[in-house]
C-alpha cells in the first residue's frame, strides 16, 4: 500500500479526529495541562536538584511516569527521594487518566464514523 492508500487515509483522518475531538473536550484539554505541567515541574526539580541536564531530568520523569524505571538515574539526596515517591504516585494517576481519556475519544471517533457511515448506506438505499 502507497503513502495514499485508503487505509492509510482513513487512519490519518482518525488520527486527526483525536487531535481536533481531544482539544474540544474540556476534561482532556484539562489533563493535558495538568500532565504537561505535572513533567515540567519534574524536571526542573530533578534538574535543579540532582545537577542533571534538562534532557536527563525529563527522560528520569518520562521512566518514573511510565513505570519503565530503568534505574540509570535515581535521585540521591532523601528529600527528592521523597518528593519522587510522591511525583509517580501522582503522576501515574495523572497519565493513566489521561490515556482513559484519549481511548474514549478514539471510540467515540470510531462510534461517530460508524454511525455516519451507516447513515451513508441507509441514505444511499432510500434514495436509489
Amino acid at each position: 500500500a502507497g503513502p495514499e492508500s485508503p487505509d492509510d487515509l482513513a487512519r490519518l483522518h482518525s488520527q486527526a479526529f483525536l487531535v481536533r475531538g481531544g482539544w474540544a473536550d474540556a476534561e482532556f484539554r484539562g489533563l493535558s495541562i495538568v500532565l504537561a505541567s505535572w513533567v515540567a515541574l519534574g524536571t526542573v526539580i530533578s534538574s535543579v536538584n540532582e545537577d542533571w541536564s534538562v534532557v536527563e531530568s525529563f527522560y528520569f520523569c518520562a521512566m518514573t511516569l511510565t513505570t519503565i524505571g530503568y534505574g540509570d538515574f535515581s535521585p540521591t539526596t532523601a528529600t527528592v527521594q521523597l518528593y519522587t515517591v510522591i511525583y509517580a504516585i501522582l503522576g501515574i494517576g495523572f497519565l493513566v487518566s489521561f490515556n482513559a481519556q484519549l481511548v474514549r475519544i478514539a471510540i467515540e471517533g470510531r462510534r461517530t464514523e460508524a454511525a455516519a457511515a451507516a447513515d451513508d448506506v441507509e441514505g444511499g438505499a432510500a434514495t436509489g
